[in-house]
């Protein structure tokens, strides 16, 4: 069975994200061609990347990279849950990437970005990191602004008609996910 993380990409207090990403989780768990799991940042702390050899050796250090390592090894795509700051993604969320290399090869993305445009810009960020990543990013993005999308900026509401763009970048990541099976190896965090 196809695995999909859904990754938390805030860890700010009072964050939206995680209301995003469990409505993400709610969505893809009636589903039956997939198994989804929650994957939340703050479960994961890391410094900034503080390996001494870069992540493309494969030859981590520290048991916080281990962990990390072994969570995302464990999937066979990945939806991003991902807030805009600044024009992109959350600082925690690149650092989180940035500690792993071949954990993410050959692996699909998604992008549900949250944001007062949608995060839109959040997302296309993204989808420049996962390319050097070698994971393929799907078309299909669902991006919910804070000003129709979330009540007071903060209560989150999503439209009906954000269920169907979900579950179209659901299909897409469990499709790619799938198809590019034949090209992961198995990868477990060096000791």
């Amino acid at each position: 069975m196809i695995r999909i993380g859904i990754i938390l990409g805030s860890t700010r207090p009072n964050r939206n994200g995680e209301q995003v990403a469990r409505w993400v989780l709610d969505i893809a768990a009636q589903r039956t061609d997939a198994e989804f799991e929650l994957v939340d940042l703050r479960d994961y702390p890391m410094p900034h990347l503080d390996e001494p050899i870069p992540p493309s050796m494969g030859q981590y250090q520290n048991d916080h990279t281990k962990d990390w390592a072994a969570k995302v090894a464990s999937f066979d795509g990945f939806v991003f849950v991902t807030p805009e700051y600044n024009h992109s993604t959350s600082g925690v969320l690149k650092n989180a990437i940035d500690y792993l290399y071949a954990e993410w090869n050959n692996k699909a993305a998604g992008f549900v970005s949250y944001g007062s445009v949608g995060g839109a810009r959040a997302a296309e960020h993204l989808r420049l990191v996962v390319a050097e990543l070698q994971m393929a990013d799907v078309r299909q993005q669902v991006t919910l602004a804070l000003a129709t999308e979330f009540e007071d900026y903060t209560l989150f509401k999503p439209g009906d008609y954000q269920v169907p763009q979900l579950s179209i970048l659901l299909d897409q990541v469990i499709a790619w996910s799938a198809a590019l099976a034949p090209l992961r190896t198995p990868v477990t965090a060096s000791a």
